[in-house]
């Protein structure tokens, strides 16, 4: 048999050897990847093998048939201790790539990698695709940083401290591109950065502003500039978020005012017990769709609502202030952070109000923090922070 090892024969190897060596070793017993897909696995790319393969009589299909099997036939208690121990290590990219890697090698390694690794919410890791529409963690934050590049119009997501204190170890999380058109602007969001096709599988939402004739006047005379982010790959297109820039009187020496509908969370979701939509697999635009809609005509699933939280004014440094804790370093227009915006009937605490879920601000040039939590995820985190990018003359 090509894996003779028993799960006592495993324990005290793994005892003898450094965890990493281990799974080198195993790795190199399979020919399964060629060397294209193990450089992908490797340097943390979203590779995933397919749940089933087209069934040919040729001789390369037969190859690949038994080397699936072969690693499809490991012990069950074996590949579980191997994955938790993997999953267990690696709590950072690029090594969180080897958790990717488990996940690639076949059906059965697959669905036990699903299962032992948790969501953002519930350990604060970013692991697979999914992972980036899926709530952010309730604890702490989940620090990030965004690389603007005028020349391409591009802007960068990964996920780290900073370029300079978070090096090799930044991993890239999603790209958006800046497409203006003769009425209105548009940055369209991808997981790669050279793929912005709407009929791609890399495709994975728009962050769009209006024609500039779709300025809503309100009762108060006051403009407001609306940015909707509307998350749906392929025909149609629903809004899940709407962004309002409101008048600043002071334009540029006063802070912007900002407010986010989320259609897609309810104000329940940061109450006590209250849960945020957690999806675990990419859906095609209809059932997202379907599901949209049901969260917007429910009545008890009142939309949630983020506002900026309010500078004070320094006497001292003649300036708007706001505790960023460190993150933001570079005083800047565009600097803000957001805290949910409750009704005294929705019955959430004030410490929940108080805390900040989304914040955002520069620290060089071409370079802002951005650090979010629950119940945003971070294409939501993403879309809002390109909208404050975007020149906006009603608040400036």
């Amino acid at each position: 048999m090509l894996y003779p090892l028993s799960l006592a024969v495993f324990r005290q190897k793994s005892r003898e050897m450094p965890l990493k060596s281990f799974v080198r070793e195993i790795g190199n017993m399979s020919k399964k990847f060629t060397k294209k897909e193990k450089h992908e696995c490797r340097r943390g790319g979203a590779y995933i093998a397919p749940d089933s393969s087209p069934l040919t009589s040729t001789a390369g299909s037969s190859t690949a048939l038994t080397e699936h099997g072969r690693w499809a036939n490991l012990p069950p208690e074996l590949l579980l201790d191997i994955i938790q121990r993997v999953e267990a290590r690696e709590t950072c990219w690029p090594g969180r790539g080897d958790v990717v890697a488990c996940a690639s090698v076949c059906r059965s390694w697959r669905q036990i990698t699903k299962e032992v690794v948790k969501t953002p919410e519930q350990c604060g890791f970013l692991t697979f695709p999914i992972s980036l529409k899926q709530p952010g963690s309730r604890d702490t934050p989940i620090e990030c940083f965004i690389q603007r590049e005028k020349a391409t119009s591009t802007y960068r997501l990964y996920m780290g401290l900073s370029p300079a204190l978070s090096g090799n170890l930044n991993k890239l999380l999603l790209v958006a591109k800046k497409v203006r058109r003769a009425t209105c602007t548009d940055f369209v969001i991808s997981l790669v950065g050279n793929d912005f096709s709407r009929s791609s599988n890399n495709y994975v939402g728009k962050l769009n502003q209006p024609p500039k004739d779709s300025l809503v006047r309100s009762t108060n005379r006051s403009l407001q500039k609306t940015h909707s982010r509307q998350v749906s790959p392929r025909k149609p297109m629903f809004i899940t978020a709407k962004i309002s820039y409101e008048l600043n009187v002071l334009r540029t020496r006063g802070p912007r005012r900002m407010k986010c509908d989320m259609y897609s969370i309810p104000a329940s979701a940061i109450g006590q017990g209250g849960t945020a939509p957690t999806p675990t697999a990419f859906t095609n635009c209809n059932d997202e769709a379907r599901l949209g809609f049901k969260t917007l005509k429910s009545a008890q699933n009142v939309p949630l609502v983020l506002r900026n939280k309010a500078p004070r004014w320094h006497e001292q440094l003649q300036c708007w202030c706001l505790n960023f804790k460190g993150r933001v370093t570079v005083a800047s227009v565009k600097n803000f952070q957001l805290v949910a915006a409750a009704e005294p009937s929705q019955n959430v605490a004030v410490p929940e109000q108080e805390k900040v879920i989304l914040q955002f601000g520069k620290i060089g040039k071409d370079i802002f923090t951005m650090d979010y939590r629950y119940p945003l995820s971070a294409l939501q985190a993403f879309a809002i922070s390109l909208s404050s990018f975007d020149t906006k003359p009603v608040c400036e």
